[in-house]
């Protein structure tokens, strides 16, 4: 498989390595002073940019038939037109806050575990997340990702930084050193309180995950999820 590295961070480098030790070849590495040369000899890209330059890097893989699977966050106000240009070249995307196969468990965990305390209006669940200090977005698109699921299976409508209000999930973001990602879910009773926690101990487990995604979406057409790569649904 031909690959398109979009972002050449710490992450792209990450992602080279994996992708080469899976028998991959990397034939374009782009940065913000490189142009998209090379974007269509590759099978599939992997954009782990910026926010500012996700929804060109994916709208440019969408024009030359190339189907991507995107890491960075921060860019969603613009899902809605990425979408329909997906659709509209019959491309294939798959993006996500996360692509660390056991982020991807997490998730479920943390909806079924949703859908249980649902029942009992005695906790009251908050979340903290804790990154390295160059991350560019707060609170982690991990941390959004988590939200939602809760919001989706539960009576909260909302999530904040600030003190929240009735039926809002307070989101506790913190940096710190080099931490690749820690998230903490916790239900807070006055006699106890539950708590569901993913530590990650380096990025090789976004990166495998991005190239695992990479190499099952070949050949596919439309908008998927990890739950798709991982048979999850």
């Amino acid at each position: 498989m031909k690959i398109a590295l979009l972002g050449y961070g710490k992450m792209g480098q990450v992602i080279e390595r994996i992708a080469i030790e899976r028998g991959h070849e990397i034939v374009l590495k782009k940065d913000e002073n490189s142009t998209f040369e090379g974007l269509s000899n590759a099978d599939v890209a992997i954009d782990f940019s910026v926010p500012t330059a996700a929804v060109s890097n994916i709208s440019s893989c969408f024009n030359a038939n190339i189907p991507v699977i995107s890491g960075t966050t921060g860019w969603l106000e613009n899902y809605d037109e990425v979408a329909a240009l997906c659709y509209e070249k019959n491309g294939a995307l798959i993006s996500s806050s996360n692509f660390s196969l056991g982020v991807n468990v997490f998730f479920e965990l943390n909806e079924y575990l949703a859908k249980i305390m649902s029942k009992f209006e005695s906790y009251k669940v908050e979340m903290e997340e804790i990154h390295h200090t160059q991350k560019l977005d707060e609170p982690s698109g991990t941390a959004i990702s988590l939200a939602n699921g809760i919001i989706e299976n539960s009576k909260y409508n909302n999530w904040t930084l600030k003190n929240p209000e009735a039926n809002q999930i307070h989101i506790e973001a913190k940096r710190s050193g080099t931490v690749p990602g820690t998230h903490i879910v916790t239900y807070n009773s006055a006699v106890d309180a539950i708590e569901i926690k993913h530590t990650a101990h380096n990025r090789e487990g976004f990166a495998i995950g991005a190239v695992i995604a990479a190499e099952w979406i070949i050949g596919k057409q439309g908008i998927f999820t990890m739950k798709d790569v991982l048979e999850l649904k």
